[in-house]
């Protein structure tokens, strides 16, 4: 009790963050702990989710996704996670372990390994390489120590000093991952493989090249398809280098250092932006995700019950169970009795998984860091904070749905107006969210209700001109108010409100269907014209039995009339006047409408 008082005396100090997500009352002494987090280290932003017995009960975010602290982080945006990638990239393994693909104590490199290629076998200058393992790779045994420095740098890593590589190996920049590993065969080892623990990014990117050499398909598509989605994840893609690469929702990162570019221009770059190539380091720390997708990743690999696993409690058994070299690791995981764990640390970024033995589950994820200890220790216990301060627990679950509404199809027709028809996803409703012009690039915050409309425009706004034209359980929607010769883009978005969520609506934006339409032209004002125009008389017929003739009167010539003194009025009026008068009252119609 006074630890809480506390806290919530030290936070009346502290200016209150921006905050969206789901409302969790009985867990706002976790909203508060963040924020001081936050404030202390000066994070920009955050996105939390924590799950209770396979609940998903808090689901928040705080401070500002953006460079210009203009755009609410929300829990909804991807943030890179850095080296969260690595157990990963170790359930991809395990899995393949598990489906006989590949062999634990089975050698990575050489004519018995799996890299036989001579790209790699070529640059081994130390023997001891072809005695590494799977195994090793996966527990951080195989041999290098990063610590130990190499041509002139601190650190033996090849990410810390893209440029050189590329210099040495003749390589175009920005260099790749495969690159990478064949600078560090260049090196030889740091001591015999599984004589002892040392943290290793290449290890694992290496374990990333066999992953893709035994299946044939590339890294982030095997996992994708293998992991990530059948645990019910759509949110989660490899990263890219630049600002203006970004994916769609993803958080911008903030760092005050500045470095030469890794594609070699000779320009000085913000570290989290071009200064690595992150794109090289997919299987080890180039992943994506929302907060809560984490979890749902956790789950999927805890043997609980209560979400299906991706692998058998068998294969979970063998990958939680600590090294010979590191009681405190695993394959690909921190491990102890009490929580397993593990943390990503990149320029602009840091995060932190965890999973109790007693039902607990959270991920946080950050736009900025700290690097002194200090600041890793306390993001680890940030957590723990909020899990043993809780004295009452939401009931609610806050996952969105994990399958989406498929086969969206429409079709514009005239007078403004587009249907649109769907196979509904596993939420319990679906909105439906219209833009003009462009794609949607605006979308809804959990949480919160959105008012629908068919009259494009005069439903609930979105922001950047986009509106909610459908919010219900329906798979059809017919759109009304669309202009003419226009383009449109829809896209249609599961989510679930009803009793679970405690009616609040948890929206799943990523993989949703959509679909462009264009308006038919209004019609030419030569069109409207023609329409409006007497017609010539009808030629008479008669019948004559079972055929048709058609005849025409006689024609009289008519002497041409006297030419009158004044502009003809009234029934007098010529058909060439009354076009012309018909002309100017369309035209005034088009300026109308």
């Amino acid at each position: 009790m006074k630890k809480l008082l506390a806290l919530f005396l030290g936070l009346l100090t502290v200016p209150a963050l921006a905050q969206t997500g789901a409302s969790t009352p009985q867990l706002a002494h976790c909203d508060a702990v963040i924020q001081q987090f936050m404030h202390r280290w000066k994070i920009p932003g955050a996105s939390v989710a924590i799950s209770r017995h396979g609940k998903l009960v808090y689901s928040r975010a705080f401070g500002y996704a953006d460079l210009n602290r203009t755009v609410p982080m929300r829990p909804s945006h991807l943030l890179r996670v850095a080296s969260v990638s690595k157990p990963v990239t170790a359930t991809a393994i395990m899995k393949l372990v598990e489906a006989g693909q590949i062999e634990l104590h089975h050698k990575a490199f050489g004519p018995e390994g799996y890299l036989q290629s001579a790209y790699y076998t070529s640059a081994i200058r130390d023997e001891r390489i072809y005695d590494i393992t799977v195994q090793q790779l996966l527990e951080h045994s195989a041999g290098w120590n990063r610590n130990n420095g190499t041509d002139g740098f601190s650190s033996s890593d090849p990410i810390d000093f893209p440029l050189h590589v590329a210099d040495v190996l003749s390589a175009p920049n920005p260099v790749g991952d495969s690159t990478m590993v064949r600078f560090l065969l260049t090196k030889g080892l740091d001591f015999k493989p599984g004589a002892r623990f040392a943290y290793s990014n290449v290890g694992y990117l290496v374990l990333g090249k066999i992953l893709e050499k035994v299946t044939g398909q590339p890294y982030e598509a095997w996992v994708q398809g293998h992991i990530l989605q059948p645990a019910g994840i759509y949110e989660a893609h490899l990263g890219h280098n630049l600002l203006a690469e970004k994916t769609e929702r993803e958080a911008e990162y903030f760092s005050k250092d500045h470095r030469s570019s890794c594609y070699g221009t000779g320009k000085t770059v913000p570290a989290a932006y071009g200064s690595w190539n992150l794109e090289a380091m997919n299987a080890h720390g180039g992943w994506l995700f929302t907060a809560r997708d984490l979890v749902r990743f956790m789950l999927a690999t805890d043997g609980d019950s209560l979400h299906p696993d991706v692998l058998s409690p068998a294969t979970i058994s063998q990958m939680m169970e600590p090294s010979d070299n590191n009681r405190h690791y695993s394959k690909g995981w921190m491990v102890s009795k009490k929580v397993n764990w593990h943390t990503g640390s990149l320029d602009g970024t840091a995060s932190c998984v965890a999973q109790t033995a007693d039902g607990y589950t959270w991920a946080i994820l950050l736009n900025g860091r700290a690097n002194p200890n200090r600041f890793w220790n306390d993001l680890e216990k940030l957590g723990w904070d909020c899990v043993e301060g809780a004295t009452t627990w939401p009931t609610q679950d806050f996952f969105p749905p994990n399958r989406n509404a498929a086969n969206l199809k429409g079709a514009a027709a005239a007078a403004g107006t587009a249907s649109l028809r769907w196979t509904n996803g596993n939420g319990s409703r679906r909105l439906v969210i219209l833009k003009e012009g462009s794609p949607v690039e605006t979308f809804p915050e959990d949480g919160t209700s959105y008012a629908p409309n068919t009259a494009f425009g005069h439903g609930s706004a979105l922001g950047k001109g986009t509106y909610v034209v459908a919010a219900g359980p329906d798979s059809t929607v017919t759109i009304r108010n669309l202009a003419p010769n226009k383009t449109y883009y829809a896209r249609v978005v599961e989510y679930f409100q009803n009793e679970a969520t405690g009616q609040q609506a948890m929206y799943a934006l990523d993989g949703n269907p959509t679909w462009q339409f264009h308006t038919p032209a209004a019609p030419s004002l030569l069109a409207k014209l023609s329409r409006t125009a007497p017609k010539k008389p009808a030629a008479t017929t008669q019948r004559t039995g079972k055929s048709v003739s058609v005849s025409k009167a006689p024609v009289k010539k008519v002497a041409p009339a006297a030419k009158p003194a004044t502009t003809p009025t009234g029934s007098s009026q010529s058909y060439l006047d009354r076009l012309r008068s018909r002309s100017r009252e369309l035209l005034k119609w088009f300026a109308k409408a």
